[in-house]
Order: C-alpha cells, then sequence, then structure tokens
C-alpha cells in the first residue's frame, strides 16, 4: 500500500523523453507520482519543468518512452488533469462566480448549481463575498484564487501549477503558499508545482524532483519532513526546513558548476 492509500501511482513515467527540432528537452525521465501527494518540479530555466507539465497535461506528446494516467496512456488533454497557468487566464466579462463555474456552464448545468458551485469554491479559496465582483476589481492574488478554484470545480485528479505565485510580491506569494496547502489537505487533489524557488519547494512540497541541469544526468529526489499543519508559516524556520534548503542549494550550484560556461 502507498503513503496515500492506494495500491497503484496514479501517475507514471518511463524513461520518458522530449525532443524539439532534434534537440533534448527532457531526456530517460522516469518517476511515479501517488495520489493525493504534492510534487514540486525544481531546477534551472531550460531542464524542462514546463515541459513536463505540459505532457502530463496532454499538450505535448512524448518523443519516446511511456507517460501513463492510472495505467493509461496520456493522448491528450482530460478532465482528469487542469492547469493553473503564471497568469489567472481569467474572463474579464465574467464575475468570480461565474469564472470559477466555467466548467459547469460549458456542461450546460442548471444555474442553481452554478452558482453553488461558485460560493462553495470561493469560500474554499478565501474569496467570500467577492463572489460578483469582476477581475479587474481584484488583486493579483486574488485572481490566482480564482484561476485555482476554477480548476477545482472542474474536479481534477491532478492539478498542474506551473509557477502560479511567480508574478505577486513576497508577502502575497507566502499567503498564496500556505492557502494552497490548506486547499490540498482539504481537497486531496494531486499537485504537481513547477517553481524556481526552492523555498516554495521545500515549503510546500511532500517531495521534490531536482531536474539536473545538464541532459542525460540523473534526477534527484528529495522527501520533505516537516510538522503538521504543513501550512503554518513557521515552517520556514523549522530546521528540516534550512537544511533541506541547503541540501538542494548546494546540489544545484553543483549542477551548474559542472555545465560548461558557466
Amino acid at each position: 500500500m502507498h503513503r496515500y492509500g492506494s495500491p497503484v501511482p496514479i501517475l507514471t513515467a518511463n524513461r520518458l523523453c522530449f525532443r524539439y527540432q532534434d534537440q533534448p528537452v527532457l531526456s530517460d525521465a522516469s518517476f511515479s507520482l501517488e495520489a493525493g501527494e504534492f510534487v514540486c518540479l525544481l531546477g534551472p530555466s531550460g531542464c524542462g519543468k514546463t515541459t513536463l507539465l505540459n505532457l502530463i497535461a496532454g499538450f505535448l506528446m512524448p518523443s519516446d518512452g511511456e507517460l501513463a494516467f492510472e495505467g493509461r496512456p496520456i493522448t491528450g488533454p482530460g478532465p482528469d488533469r487542469a492547469v493553473v497557468f503564471q497568469s489567472g487566464a481569467l474572463f474579464d466579462w465574467m464575475t468570480v462566480e461565474e469564472n470559477i463555474a466555467f466548467n459547469l456552464t460549458c456542461r450546460k448545468r442548471p444555474l442553481a448549481e452554478r452558482r453553488e458551485m461558485g460560493t462553495r469554491m470561493a469560500r474554499l479559496v478565501g474569496l467570500q463575498g467577492f463572489e460578483r465582483h469582476y477581475p479587474y476589481q481584484l488583486s493579483g492574488g486574488m485572481k490566482q484564487r480564482v484561476g485555482v478554484a476554477r480548476v477545482l470545480a472542474a474536479g481534477p485528479r491532478i492539478m498542474l501549477m506551473d509557477e502560479p505565485f511567480a508574478a505577486v510580491d513576497v508577502q502575497t506569494r507566502e499567503t498564496l503558499q500556505e492557502e494552497l496547502l490548506r486547499i490540498h489537505a482539504a481537497t486531496g487533489c494531486t499537485i504537481v508545482f513547477v517553481t524556481h524557488s526552492i523555498e516554495e519547494a521545500v515549503f510546500l512540497a511532500d517531495r521534490i524532483l531536482v531536474l539536473p541541469s545538464q541532459k542525460g544526468t540523473d534526477w534527484k529526489e528529495h522527501r520533505v519532513d516537516l510538522p503538521a499543519p504543513r501550512w503554518a508559516a513557521e515552517n520556514r524556520l523549522h530546521p528540516s526546513f534550512v537544511a533541506m534548503r541547503e541540501t538542494i542549494y548546494r546540489e544545484l550550484r553543483k549542477g551548474l558548476a559542472d555545465v560548461p560556461g558557466h
């Protein structure tokens, strides 16, 4: 039995490769994700983090190797995998409630159901009272919360997040990180989160996959062990947090030093 209660990984990659114009972007990636797990993809620019996210989403197809969701090959996008982008990607002419319930609108669900979902998800992400506001009336952090709520309203098995907090200030970013961990605990949704920030990865993740600077180099994996509740701000000062941050920092610096030209 796996850590999160499922005997079978929700996602598996076996010697996964992706090339663009014959140039390797991702090489021989092998890993698995458990249902309910929070995994961060960490590494320098150009190492293939966003490419891997797009492969899982089904926006790209592998050049070689295998990538499977619940044992079935991923052949394209699907409702079981949803993406939260760097920008909120909201519809400016829709209210918060309407943006959140957009998936239900596409499925022609009744108005009462859409409103109930909009209200419930707004409450989950801390936006109660803002359901009738429009995106121009929201801060950057609030827009990102709407983006998360819209994805959760669609009921995916995996939420894919591509540096969603990169554009907000440090204080807002930390607040959103804490909020995301509360949401993860409440929903049990599997999350794959791309980041350049070691601190963000250590604070958020159950497990960190460090993608190498050089293609063909082995990936590194780190399991994070921080006190519950995981969203406690004080975890950023915990000795385990500091030690893990230092370990990964040294690892990444060594990887860059081994790259010609650095």
